[in-house]
């Protein structure tokens, strides 16, 4: 199942462009705003839905698959050689936890603006979304929490992210638009395994990270358990679990973002997002 937010309302797709408005067929039962809080009935209801597409749309149209998560909770260092070329041993435990504030969430094809002054960085990600309350689960069951997983950017200005005393990262991930989350959420059950999705983002058509998610150190059933024994994940929380390697920070030399460029991130069976950049305007 593939469940989209084409201008605030839940759609079950049924091909790229098409497909079923979810409150219109369920006669109101569920919504874009319900469907995590009751995402077992839900599931269970579009398993059962035989309507027909009653909707098309264009990207455009498209918002962030769960647009109003309790939580944005964002993972460092999860790949062995990001952990490297940032300078840093791989953890043992838990990689660092931040947040990505709220209002940094957007769509999966945001124009946003450079902060005057900032160095803007890539980082693509699988972002897990949750879909049952999950505290204190065990890694077994991590998986029955998430609804499904999309596409998400962590862009990151790099100034601001490690200025001292002590680094700032959720400051730094956090201006307007620098979480873009998309196109769609896809169910675990559309994927050939859930664990191994090839992953990768291009500057200008230029490859910069290229990965697969079975390089997670902490992959995704097994972060689920390891936060849920501090935090309460919620339904419709958003999990970033971490970058792979080619980072612009981690370069020689050190590359970022530019006014014009267009950044593509792909996940396979997932889709793919488009960012491009602007500069801030003159006052």
């Amino acid at each position: 199942m593939k469940l989209a937010n084409v201008d605030g309302r839940a759609v079950l797709l049924t091909a790229a462009d098409k497909g079923i408005d979810v409150a219109k067929a369920s006669g109101g039962l569920f919504g874009l705003g319900s469907v995590y809080r009751n995402w077992p009935e839900f599931q269970a209801w579009a398993r059962k839905l035989t309507a027909e597409p009653d909707v098309a749309f264009t990207r455009a149209q498209l918002g962030p698959p769960s647009p109003a998560p309790r939580q944005i909770v964002a993972i460092g260092l999860n790949y062995d050689a990001h952990a490297a070329e940032s300078g840093f041993a791989a953890p043992d435990g838990l990689p660092p936890v931040f947040t990505k504030f709220v209002s940094s969430l957007t769509g999966p094809d945001a124009e946003v603006v450079l902060p005057p002054g900032g160095n803007v960085d890539w980082e693509v990600e699988l972002v897990a979304v949750v879909g049952r309350t999950a505290h204190r689960v065990e890694e077994a069951e991590a998986w029955e929490h998430i609804a499904g997983v999309t596409i998400g950017q962590d862009l990151s200005e790099r100034v601001s992210q490690l200025a001292g005393p002590a680094p700032q990262f959720s400051l730094g991930k956090s201006f307007p638009d620098f979480a873009p989350v998309g196109p769609w959420l896809v169910t675990p059950d559309e994927l050939a395994d859930r664990d191994d999705l090839a992953l990768s983002c291009a500057v200008d058509g230029e490859t910069v990270q290229d990965s697969r998610t079975r390089e997670l150190i902490f992959p995704v059933g097994k972060l689920i358990s390891a936060l849920s024994r501090t935090i309460t994940l919620y339904p419709g929380d958003l999990v970033f679990t971490g970058t792979p390697s080619g980072v612009g920070v981690g370069r020689t030399p050190q590359r970022f973002l530019r006014a014009g460029q267009e950044l593509v991130s792909r996940i396979g069976g997932l889709g793919e997002m488009r960012q491009t950049f602007v500069a801030e305007p003159e006052a």
